[in-house]
């Protein structure tokens, strides 16, 4: 079975418009060292991965269907 990747929407960009857009759904890239300390690990605008607060962001899954589509 195919794991699942993990996505978070952006909720808040402050200190980092050129990086994050509010209301965009971005690719989680586990860290579990990072969650431990209340920060995700996110691809942003730049293409690479990052972290941030999980303040900024909100966890959200969607039905398969919806993830191949995101994914096209």
């Amino acid at each position: 079975m195919k794991v699942r990747k993990k996505l978070a929407l952006c909720i808040d960009n402050t200190d980092y418009e050129a990086s994050l857009i509010e209301r965009k759904i971005y690719e989680v890239i586990p860290d579990e060292k990072a969650a431990g300390d209340d920060l995700i690990r996110i691809k942003d605008e730049s293409g690479e991965d990052y972290l941030y607060h999980t303040g900024h962001f909100v966890l959200v899954e969607f039905p398969v269907e919806v993830e191949r589509l995101l994914a096209a």
